[in-house]
């Protein structure tokens, strides 16, 4: 709706009602003042938020002249802000009765049959807004699929597209209306024209490969990456459909070539170079060789700054048992991202892993006041204590931290060896076997 305009309406009334009332009453007399002033305290008392006010006085106005439709207008807003739908609905058809061809009374009573979700009569009323202004072809499109007449609405999104060019909000109309009847094909031929019909656009490309691809035409979004490629020899966002086709081929070379593109590139977002590096990685895990392909990659992406893209790394490298590489991604990945819990547990897993155990007892003492029940934390802070020779503090910590434990015997198994260990260090041996004996109950249990 345009209201912003309505205020200019306002500001023309004020001009023009005066003058219209005096050439066609200037053999009534003191009407003229009478209708000017009703007019007048009309405005004012809307200006205020009096809206019966507003209405009564403007009724007044047509009982003197019935001929002006902006006092229909008028009168119509007023009954709006009263709630009364019935009488406004009938003053907006008079004031357009009146005055067919004036858009601010059309859009008036378009944004009426919108508002009370008369779907029938906005279409009716659109239709006559259309001529103005090019917006009102999209707002019929839209009504068109809220009553399910897809046809006519791809109908009318496809003028406005010969006419206008595409635009991201009508190609979303459009994908819905293609989800909801299943037309697949359909949206397949459209966007085949698109490539067709433009062939320098790259979006038009992107598009179809991926439509292609949900659609399990592997080897058509192929080809069509290809002619993406062909027609722009600087595309990088080929590359991000190339890669993943090369790699099904087996064309690891040219995989590999698209991947490095793809994980350079300025204009491809982080998320979707993650998914790149993943598949890669899955590659790698079954082709070695390759190996230092991958590590050139992460390079690339580590300077990124992703947390995602380096935990991803880290995963990687725990599955090649490489723990102390690992750590270097996880650690990085926790720099960039300190509220990221699987990063911090896993660093702290790896620090007693690599038997750096003074590192391990800071972290999980850290942890702790950050995450006071969490009984994993507890844990690697009493195998820290233990390797570090303090084991009245790996008891004060195991202690605490065996309360926290529901319904996970393994963890509690390893609390009590733990806390058996703190005891022979001690030299407690009567408190070490009774700890060691419920480590072997646990296990007999089990």
């Amino acid at each position: 709706m345009k209201q912003n305009i309505y205020k200019l309406i306002i500001i023309f009334g004020i001009i023009l009602i005066p003058r219209l009332v005096i050439a066609q009453n200037d053999d009534l007399g003191d009407s003229k003042d009478t209708f000017q002033e009703l007019f007048y305290e009309a405005l004012k008392q809307k200006g205020i938020e009096n809206y019966d006010r507003s209405a009564e006085a403007l009724l007044k106005c047509i009982e003197l002249d019935k001929s002006v439709p902006v006092l229909y207008f008028e009168l119509g807003k007023n009954y709006i802000q009263l709630k009364n739908f019935g009488a406004a609905e009938d003053a907006l058809k008079e004031a357009v009765n009146k005055d067919p061809n004036n858009e601010w009374f059309l859009d008036e009573l378009y944004g009426y049959y919108v508002s009370q979700k008369d779907h029938k009569n906005a279409i009716k009323t659109v239709k006559q807004l259309v001529k103005f202004h090019p917006d009102y072809e999209e707002d019929l499109a839209s009504l068109y699929v809220k009553t399910e007449k897809y046809d006519d609405a791809l109908e009318v999104l496809d003028e406005i597209d010969e006419k206008h060019g595409v635009s991201i909000s009508r190609d979303i109309m459009r994908n819905r209306i293609y989800e909801v009847t299943g037309r697949k094909k359909d949206q397949i031929k459209n966007l085949e024209d698109r490539v067709e019909s433009n062939p320098e656009k790259e979006s038009n490309y992107l598009a179809l490969i991926f439509r292609y691809s949900e659609n399990n035409e592997k080897e058509k979004a192929f080809e069509t990456a290809k002619e993406l490629l062909k027609m722009n020899p600087e595309s990088q966002l080929a590359h991000l459909a190339l890669y993943k086709f090369y790699l099904d081929d087996n064309e690891a070379e040219k995989a590999i070539e698209s991947m490095k593109i793809v994980v350079k590139s300025s204009e491809i977002k982080p998320e979707a170079k993650l998914k790149v590096l993943t598949d890669f990685v899955q590659f790698v895990s079954e082709n070695p060789k390759y190996e230092a392909d991958l590590v050139e990659a992460t390079t690339l992406v580590s300077s990124t700054n992703n947390s995602k893209t380096l935990m991803e790394l880290g995963q990687y490298h725990l599955s090649k048992n490489d723990k102390a590489k690992a750590l270097e991604y996880f650690e990085t990945a926790l720099q960039l991202e300190p509220s990221n819990f699987n990063a911090l547990r896993t660093v702290m897993l790896l620090y007693i892993d690599l038997k750096q155990y003074k590192q391990a007892q800071e972290k999980s003492s850290a942890a702790l006041e950050e995450y006071p029940a969490q009984p994993l934390f507890y844990l690697i802070n009493g195998v820290a204590f233990n390797e570090l020779n303090t084991p009245k503090k790996a008891l004060e910590s195991l202690e605490m931290g065996v309360d926290f434990i529901i319904d996970d015997t393994k963890m509690e198994s390893d609390f009590y060896k733990q806390i058996s260990k703190a005891y022979t260090l001690l030299n407690n041996t009567e408190k070490a076997k009774t700890f060691s004996d419920k480590v072997k109950n646990i296990q007999s249990s089990n």
